[in-house]
């Protein structure tokens, strides 16, 4: 090719992935696999050192080579300059305040942009979706999505097959970042209803740390379906409230991920149920999982939105009283077991 022609060929844009743990990750090498140059950030300098000099991210996705077009970058305002496609992967206790780093950076420019975020949680004080603070915090002419599903880190970045959901804040934005991900080895399904795909994400973590706490304690495989069952239940109670689609908690980011983080022990916030299971505390099971725990992070909100809106979340409920007012995890499935029958539906 002369450079001619080599000039008229249109580079795509960069996409800046904020967030380098194992999901952010995942998603970058996904990103960088189909051409896109990706920069991706963390919070720790320290820890993008390594991912350059040793172009792997060994310490959450061993042995799984970064693509050529992946490129680890130390300063924020470095990885995002001449970026308008943004794609945040953090835990949700710090999800605002990495957007308003970001919203910071963008106000000089007049440039639509678009954000999209793969992380699974509430506001850690108001308890709203990330949607909320999201729209809040940044310009106005921003297109904002979320990409979610069952999916682990190390299997995407493996390269082994997934099906994922991208919801926006409209369908043409869905649509637009449904493009980036699609890959030979990544299915996108795209999804109008933002509140629902956001909301399957967030309690399935907490139904997870039951079915782990369940498991802990050897209490069988009926016990896990029955928790499977009613937590599915108890999302579609809350997500009637707060307008989800029925449809989407059946979907995907609702039952598939339920099912996915219930089953596996992949799963951080499944093994946190697991740790308290069989007996080690709190503390211990946090430090030795080494990652954040959205489930353990969030479930204190979601309680707060059922007694918010009159709703009755009892698997949640005493995964919080486990987690929070050292409740004894055999003492919680009793309290379950021994609720005054009810109707199914």
């Amino acid at each position: 090719m002369n450079k001619a022609i080599e000039k008229s060929v249109k580079q795509p844009q960069p996409i800046a992935v904020l967030g380098a743990g194992s999901w952010g990750t995942a998603l970058a090498i996904v990103l960088a696999r189909t051409g896109i140059p990706v920069r991706l950030w963390g919070h720790r300098s320290s820890h993008i050192r390594q991912l350059q000099q040793q172009r792997s991210n060994n310490h959450y996705l061993p042995g799984i080579d970064f693509p050529a077009c992946l490129q680890p970058v130390v300063e924020l305002t470095q990885a995002i300059r001449s970026c308008n496609r943004f794609l945040v992967v953090v835990p949700s206790r710090v999800f605002v305040p990495v957007l308003e780093q970001l919203s910071s950076c963008l106000v000089a420019s007049d440039q639509p942009v678009t954000v999209v975020w793969g992380t699974k949680g509430l506001h850690p004080r108001s308890g709203q979706l990330l949607s909320l603070s999201a729209s809040k915090l940044l310009p106005e002419r921003s297109r904002l999505a979320i990409v979610s599903g069952p999916s682990f880190a190390h299997e995407v970045a493996m390269g082994q097959p997934v099906a994922l959901t991208v919801a926006g804040s409209s369908m043409a934005t869905a649509e637009r970042v449904a493009s980036w991900l699609q890959t030979t080895s990544t299915r996108i399904y795209t999804n109008a209803d933002f509140i629902g795909v956001q909301l399957g994400g967030v309690v399935k973590n907490i139904i997870a740390i039951a079915t782990g706490i369940s498991d802990g304690l050897s209490l069988g495989a009926n016990a896990r379906a029955a928790l499977i069952t009613r937590g599915l239940s108890e999302i579609q109670r809350l997500g009637q409230v707060l307008g989800a689609k029925p449809e989407t908690l059946m979907g995907l980011s609702g039952l598939g991920d339920l099912i996915l983080t219930c089953t596996d022990n992949q799963s951080r916030n499944r093994r946190l149920g697991l740790g308290l299971g069989r007996g080690q505390s709190l503390t211990q099971t946090v430090t030795e999982l080494g990652q954040a725990i959205e489930g353990l992070d969030n479930v204190q909100q979601v309680c707060n939105l059922a007694q918010q809106h009159a709703i009755e979340l009892p698997i949640t409920e005493q995964v919080r009283r486990v987690l929070y007012e050292d409740l004894a995890p055999m003492s919680a499935v009793t309290e379950l077991l021994q609720r005054q029958p009810g109707s199914e539906t």
